[in-house]
C-alpha cells in the first residue's frame, strides 16, 4: 500500500501543481487512496520532496535534486555498516538482521534504491525481509550485500 501510494504521489506532483499537503491528500483521495495528513507528511519526507517556486510566484512540491544514486548508495552503506548484523536467504526472501530499532531504516534505504529483482520489503524492529522476484535475484543481492559489509 505504501509503495503504491508513494508512486501515486510522484505521479501527482509530476502532473499537477500541488502547493499544500491538504491538496496532495485531496488528489490522493480522488484516486482512491485513503491516508492521513501525518502519513502524507512522512511520505513527503521519505520521497525527499521539496517545495520549489513556480513561474507564478507560488510554491509546488517537486522531487529534490539531491536524491541521487550516489547519495542513496552512501546512505545504504552507512546504515548497513553501522546496523546490519547478518543477511541470509530463504528461497526468494532475503532476511536482514539488524541491531534493535534499525530494520525499518535499512528497509527504507533499500526501498529507495533501484534494486534489480526487488519487489518490496517488510520491516520489524530488528529484522527486515526483502521480497525478491526469484531465488536467483535473492542470491545475487545477498552476494552484493556481503561485499558491501566487507568494505
Amino acid at each position: 500500500m505504501k509503495n503504491a501510494r508513494q508512486t501515486e504521489i510522484m505521479d501527482i506532483i509530476r502532473t499537477t501543481e500541488v502547493e499544500t499537503q491538504e491538496q496532495l491528500l485531496a488528489q490522493l483521495r480522488k484516486r482512491g487512496f485513503n491516508a492521513t495528513q501525518a502519513t502524507i507528511s512522512r511520505d513527503i519526507k521519505e520521497l525527499r520532496l521539496v517545495k520549489e517556486m513556480t513561474g507564478q510566484g507560488q510554491y509546488r512540491y517537486a522531487l529534490s535534486e539531491h536524491k541521487s544514486p550516489k547519495t542513496l548508495d552512501l546512505r545504504l552503506r552507512n546504515i548497513f555498516k553501522e546496523g546490519v548484523l547478518s543477511v541470509d536467504l530463504a528461497q526468494n526472501l532475503v532476511v536482514v538482521k539488524t541491531m534493535p530499532g534499525l530494520a525499518s531504516a535499512a528497509c527504507s534505504a533499500l526501498d529507495g534504491m533501484d534494486i534489480p529483482g526487488m519487489v518490496g520489503s517488510l520491516a520489524g524492529d530488528d529484522t527486515g525481509i526483502l521480497i525478491m522476484q526469484d531465488n536467483s535475484a535473492a542470491q545475487q543481492f545477498r552476494g552484493e550485500v556481503h561485499k558491501l559489509l566487507k568494505n
